[in-house]
């Protein structure tokens, strides 16, 4: 490896997104002109012949390959081990990395340090805001809106929809309380001082978990609408319902680890309403209006509510499993 020095690590974990991801890997090469950097990939034992395509990457990203899928937390820990750049950028591969963004973060991120995490704008890609760059902290009253069903009915209300952030396009610099792990910057010193990602996060809330302990060492986190990527979203989920159980195993982590404890109980009661409310609104509606794709929809809701078994206490603790990580070997390029 050359012994220069390196601005920024971008570090990208894959499942089976085999084209995706090889378009995230050319998109960063292609729109990253001002910093040097390096490509650390992870690949989740894919079974779509990612592993090999990126390995032959003209951008001869370092390669990680794994022979069982360790999750998306668990994987950017293990690419960060690797990571020698002043910065690392996690990067989802659903993602295209479109005018500079990458330039334009770290620019921000150094104008702005005291936040210490930091995050751009993502966009469907037909342009499309598409608005899970960042979130607001899960607390008693978002979970209540989402339980009622206020937050969805006025999904553009900074009230109702305090999660996230309902009514603000992400136009304009903010600090937030959480910014997404599919286009997140942070100085690889906070990241080894934080630990990287708790291994308990098999998918999703792993950012949110990272965001609120940075907070507590005094980081700001903010976001800018200048640097703007492409993100498809859900590129690794088969069904809706499978991602759902994943999502509120994670928030039913974060309400157990950040909550005081006398409020964890209710927080928790009160996540287990959101997707029986929904299944039982659904089912109302498809019935009075025959509506076919709410009936679908009721039908997912209802799968997820009597799968609560598997997400209403969180994901277990991983720190007995995680003793170390699985058989794998490492290649840059070849």
């Amino acid at each position: 490896m050359s012994t220069s020095k390196i601005d920024v690590s971008i570090l990208i974990v894959s499942f089976n997104t085999r084209e995706m991801t090889l378009e995230a890997i050319s998109s960063a090469v292609r729109e990253t002109r001002e910093l040097s950097c390096e490509i650390i990939v992870v690949d989740n034992a894919s079974t779509d012949g990612s592993a090999d395509a990126i390995a032959a990457h003209p951008a001869k990203p370092t390669l990680i390959r794994l022979t069982e899928n360790i999750g998306f937390g668990r994987g950017n820990n293990l690419a960060a081990e690797r990571a020698m750049g002043d910065y690392v950028l996690l990067l989802n591969p659903d993602t295209i990395v479109t005018e500079r963004a990458i330039d334009r973060l770290v620019a921000f991120a150094r104008a702005n340090k005291r936040a210490m995490i930091w995050g751009g704008r993502t966009v469907f890609a037909d342009g499309r805001l598409n608005p899970a760059s960042c979130w607001e902290r899960i607390t008693l009253w978002n979970l209540i809106t989402r339980a009622t069903g206020l937050a969805g009915i006025f999904a553009q209300s900074p009230i109702f929809n305090s999660e996230a952030y309902g009514g603000w396009a992400r136009d304009t610099e903010r600090q937030v309380d959480i910014v997404s792990g599919c286009f997140l910057l942070i100085p690889r010193s906070i990241w080894q001082a934080l630990g990287g990602f708790d291994p308990a996060f098999f998918m999703y809330g792993e950012e949110a978990d990272l965001c609120l302990r940075a907070r507590r060492m005094g980081a700001k986190p903010m976001v800018t609408p200048r640097a703007t990527i492409v993100h498809f979203g859900g590129a690794s989920e088969v069904t809706r319902s499978g991602k759902m159980i994943k999502l509120l195993a994670a928030k039913a982590t974060l309400i157990d680890r950040h909550w005081p404890r006398g409020t964890v109980g209710l927080g928790q009661f009160l996540l287990m309403l959101w997707p029986l409310t929904r299944w039982i609104a659904l089912e109302a509606m498809a019935r009075i209006q025959g509506d076919a794709a709410k009936r679908e929809a009721a039908r997912t809701w209802r799968a997820i509510w009597q799968a609560r078994a598997e997400w209403r206490a969180g994901y277990p603790d991983a720190s007995a499993r995680n003793d170390r990580f699985p058989r794998l070997t490492s290649t840059a390029g070849a």
